[in-house]
């Protein structure tokens, strides 16, 4: 039987990685949030810790120990274990994003089951993840961040995430908000009870600078005021010249604990990015075909110094409230206001007048250019609030849930563009910039939508084995276009999931969902509701008085108005389209002093989606160890590896296989650690579109940080 070249190639870099993280080293190191609990399996040599909490206490939004999260909320929006979802949740846990060097959201889901984490390359105005073949809504505490791809986002920074969950899979039933792909739910850091500081200084690549903060405790004596700062200033180039990469943040919370029934979390957000647009959107050829100048270098700006932007600014308040009234009802109510402002302006290349022959000259050097640019403001305000009830009927226990969601979204904003006619073209090989001036701004149509939402749920457990969870929701959303009737659109979604759990640690599952998406009027034009569903099928294992967890699913998602980007600035919607695929998943604890995170996807999307990989894996391990009698060591060593694909009339884009690794040394006040991604500094496209261009992938990053904590 003959082997495909991909799956040589990635039976061999897997291999090699986990050989190389096997071997025989020994000893734990502490983590950053909250420092590691020592073991009692763990080696002698380790230094001694004081334990900040355990996987007995661990909840479904605070610290969890290690790579390997037991409980979570956002598949259920009540606090469960992962072993008794019937869905498949992937939970990127703050030591995970930490050993991985993430900067961006990006980076940090490069190892999570059932994710593209560069869809798009290289892109500084949003994080470009796909999820089973589709574009995830990204929350962040269990709201909606935004509707809208890059003209309205702030990408959220990972220091200020206690967690990352991946929900794949429909989720209208309880969210309202989301596509056939699931959603991203971001989990902030909040206030702790015991007293934890930290103060860090990173420099990296691309002339990186940056210091960050992190203070947590009690404010008062008694515990019934705690608080949490994080704060970070950034200074950065990128990989494409002329294009920063600044940042400043600063994210205060304040919980008031008046008794232990009640709890009131205040949140805030202040975030000013300056940047630009780090995807160029270049020709084929030069990108994946030959092109007799060669390659373009994966540093090329097509744009102006001076012209050329992506500034954000956004501020957001908003607060967690929790009242147990008895051991059986809890009420919840979360809600935030947000307001984004976005300064975009960009010259990028015209590689979609004639695809595979875009270049204006014999000589295929010169592209002509777009010009755009962009002013848009967001206002946006969601609350969710729901009753928790924990009643029995006879044999049957029951958690059920009734609530009841609402949005209201506004946006607004001026324009210009410029088509290749009209501005300036640029040689790609040598570029000669000579400035540019945007034409006037006119104003944009405002658009908006307002949804409300009322859902019923109910997880219940007959006997020890049997769980099932069952859940109805009905939608009213309301579409706003300027100088336009309002729009009104009605839904009713559900979800049905079954299980068995098994006393030696096994779970199969089969469940159904759907999804339910409004979509925003976008530069004057409405666009019909999203819908979709599907099938899934997996098992579950987390064996006893171990650490790690495997996880299996099977799925198929069908999907009807799926919102597909024609041109930079143009979409349309398709008819019904079908996915289906296959992902494995193994995360936790080998043994004393290994972490591991492990993945394998197979995709097979409709023709007419975007163009993916069949086939992607990831493996990372982490290994702790003493060296010359000094605990506190670790390195860790990942292998990511896609096939090859076409988008329809695209060219292939070549399969890729990439390196990251970490070396660390912590101690109970020190942590240094040097991360490399792309170790190889491999230059890579991520994906070529039929209507013309290319994307680059990431090229090497080295960064170095030093964290000191009191």
């Amino acid at each position: 039987m003959s082997v495909h070249p991909f799956q040589r190639s990635l039976l061999s870099t897997l291999t090699a990685a986990l050989s190389t993280a096997c071997l025989p080293l020994g000893a734990q190191a502490q983590t950053a949030e909250p420092p590691a609990s020592a073991t009692a399996s763990a080696p002698a040599t380790l230094p001694e810790v004081r334990v900040k909490s355990s996987a007995d206490d661990e909840t479904a939004s605070g610290p969890a120990l290690g790579y390997r999260a037991k409980r979570s909320a956002t598949a259920t929006k009540s606090d469960t274990p992962l072993i008794e979802t019937p869905q498949s949740v992937t939970v990127v846990t703050r030591e995970r994003i930490e050993d991985l060097g993430a900067q961006g959201l990006q980076d940090a889901l490069n190892y999570a089951a059932g994710v593209r984490s560069d869809a798009f390359g290289l892109d500084s105005r949003t994080d470009s993840v796909l999820v089973r073949g589709a574009y995830p809504d990204v929350y962040l505490d269990g709201l909606r961040q935004t509707f809208n791809y890059y003209t309205s986002t702030t990408r959220t920074d990972p220091y200020m995430l206690e967690r990352i969950e991946v929900l794949r899979g429909p989720s209208a039933m309880l969210y309202g908000q989301g596509s056939t792909a699931g959603i991203v739910n971001l989990v902030s850091k909040r206030p702790l009870e015991e007293a934890q500081r930290e103060i860090g200084l990173q420099v990296g690549t691309f002339n990186r600078r940056q210091v960050q903060a992190d203070f947590t405790g009690p404010l008062t004596e008694d515990g019934q005021w705690l608080y949490r700062l994080v704060a970070l200033a950034r200074k950065s180039d990128t990989q494409v010249d002329f294009i920063d990469d600044d940042r400043l943040l600063f994210a205060p919370s304040l919980t008031w604990r008046p008794n232990a029934d009640t709890s009131l979390t205040l949140q805030a957000r202040w975030q000013e990015d300056r940047s630009g647009s780090t995807a160029q959107f270049f020709p084929w050829s030069g990108s994946v075909t030959p092109n007799p100048n060669g390659r373009i270098p994966n540093s090329r700006f097509i744009g102006e110094p001076g012209f050329d932007r992506y500034d954000s600014d956004r501020q957001t308040l908003g607060w967690l409230f929790e009242h147990r009234f008895s051991e059986q009802w809890t009420v919840r109510q979360n809600l935030r206001v947000a307001d984004n402002e976005v300064d975009y302006r960009t010259l990028y290349a015209d590689s979609f007048t004639r695809p595979g022959n875009s270049y204006r000259d014999p000589a295929q050097r010169i592209v002509g250019r777009y010009a755009q640019s962009t002013l848009t403001e967001v206002r946006m305000t969601t609350l969710d609030q729901h009753l928790e009830g924990r009643l029995q009927t006879g044999p049957v226990r029951h958690q059920l849930l009734v609530g009841v969601d609402a949005l209201r979204f506004r946006q607004t904003g001026r324009s210009a563009r410029e088509g290749p006619g009209t501005a300036p073209p640029i040689d790609v090989y040598d570029p000669v910039y000579n400035g540019y001036d945007s034409p006037p701004l006119a104003d944009v149509a405002r658009t908006g939508q307002r949804q409300v939402g009322v859902y019923l749920q109910d997880q219940m457990k007959f006997g020890d084995h049997w769980i099932v969870v069952a859940g109805l929701r009905h939608d009213r959303a309301t579409g706003e276009l300027e100088g336009a009737n309002d729009e009104k659109n009605r839904a009713t979604s559900r979800r049905l999931g079954v299980m068995y759990a098994f006393d030696a640690g096994w779970s199969p599952y089969v469940s159904y969902s759907e999804s339910f998406t409004p979509v925003a009027a976008q530069a004057g034009r409405r666009f019909t509701p999203q819908r979709g569903e599907q099938i899934e099928a997996g098992l579950k294992y987390e064996p006893p008085g171990k650490d790690y967890s495997a996880t299996a699913a099977v799925f198929e998602l069908r999907e009807e108005n799926r919102l597909v980007q024609v041109t930079p600035t143009t979409q349309e919607q398709l008819g019904r389209t079908k996915t289906g695929g296959l992902e494995l998943e193994v995360l936790g604890r080998i043994g004393p002093a290994f972490e591991l995170s492990a993945h394998y996807n197979y995709l097979d999307n409709d023709e007419a989606l975007d163009g993916l990989p069949h086939h992607q894996a990831a493996v990372w391990g982490k290994q702790r160890f003493s060296l010359f009698g000094v605990p506190g060591f670790s390195v860790g060593l990942g292998v990511r590896s896609f096939s090859a694909f076409t988008d329809k009339t695209a060219p292939q884009t070549p399969s890729v296989t990439l390196t990251d690794a970490l070396l660390a040394w912590d101690s109970p006040q020190w942590r240094y650690a040097l991360n490399l991604q792309n170790l190889g500094d491999e230059t890579y496209v991520s994906t070529c579109l039929p209507r013309g261009d290319c994307f680059y992938g990431a090229g090497r990053t080295a960064t170095l940080t030093a964290t000191y904590r009191f």
